[in-house]
């Protein structure tokens, strides 16, 4: 590994280590599996719909905190350094700037990843038990991961928090596997996850961007700004004259195209159920991720530069 590599790695894992360790971070995960788990409820006033209420307000569920944690993380992690006054020795060390900024986004990532990986399982694990798996096997899965972590935190006492990344992933999968049952249902979960990230990769990268110029509320306020209008892309682009006039239409198909067009993550359920024969649903997933990656390079490109502008004195 070069040595900006070495040193973006270790801005990302100092980065992760502080959001995993906050506060907020842990309520909005606690906020996140009581949504999940208040879905069993609702699907119990369904008509024999009790499978699609889960996956359907489970992934809601997941795209909205994941959005949430986004926004929090990264307005006040870059702040924080400043405040505290931790960032001035930092960047007196052989560490570019560049560098700094790309660390704290990759750092922001892995926890999101993390957060959307355990919310996504409890969702699965939660269809699963609802598809008819049986309940031994989701108990004996679930005692396994936590066995696995329980040792796994034992024998990495002074990186313990890292191990969680890799245990989230395997609860992701392990869930997944046992929610085989539910059939579509699952694919929808699964493939809103995805999209979940996809779409956090770009609010992240907006918040970072805010962050490298403006105070956390700013940052904040902004960034929701352009989530909401990202968030109705598509209804901007397509405005009626009529109503509108033409002035109003033209400057919402301007905005649709400079705003990211963040309603692509929220597809319509029939493509995330696989039955659009035109368009398969992993191909819509990989294709956003291709945007997703992308758009953020960009964004992070402008973080890079005003944060190489900014006066610290």
């Amino acid at each position: 590994m070069g040595g900006g590599a070495l040193r973006i790695a270790t801005v990302a894992t100092n980065t992760y280590r502080e959001a995993v360790r906050g506060r907020v971070l842990h309520g909005l995960l606690g906020l996140a599996l009581a949504t999940s788990a208040y879905s069993l409820l609702v699907a119990t006033l369904s008509l024999h719909q009790e499978a699609r209420v889960i996956a359907d307000l489970g992934a809601a569920s997941i795209s909205l905190y994941a959005v949430l944690v986004a926004i929090v993380l990264g307005a006040t992690s870059l702040h924080r350094e400043i405040e505290l006054k931790t960032l001035f020795p930092i960047l007196t060390r052989p560490l570019r700037r560049h560098e700094y900024v790309v660390g704290k986004y990759l750092g922001t990532l892995a926890t999101l990843l993390v957060f959307v990986a355990l919310d996504g399982g409890v969702v699965l694990a939660l269809l699963a038990a609802e598809a008819g798996q049986r309940v031994e096997l989701l108990a004996g899965a679930a005692s396994l991961l936590a066995a696995l972590l329980a040792a796994m935190v034992a024998r990495a006492r002074f990186t313990r928090v890292f191990v969680v990344v890799p245990w989230a992933l395997a609860v992701f999968l392990a869930m997944a596997l046992l929610a085989a049952p539910a059939g579509d249902e699952r694919r929808l979960v699964v493939a809103s996850a995805a999209l979940t990230m996809c779409e956090a990769m770009i609010v992240t990268a907006v918040a970072t961007l805010f962050a490298s110029f403006s105070s956390p509320f700013l940052t904040a306020v902004f960034t929701l700004g352009v989530f909401v209008v990202g968030r109705s892309a598509e209804t901007l682009a397509n405005l009626p004259a009529r109503l509108f006039g033409d002035e109003l239409r033209r400057a919402g198909a301007a905005l649709a195209h400079v705003f990211p067009n963040l309603d692509a993550y929220v597809p319509p359920r029939p493509l995330l159920l696989g039955r659009v024969a035109e368009l398969p649903v992993w191909s819509f997933v990989g294709a956003a991720a291709l945007h997703a990656v992308s758009y953020a390079a960009v964004l992070m490109c402008l973080s890079v530069l005003v944060f190489r502008k900014r006066d610290f004195t």
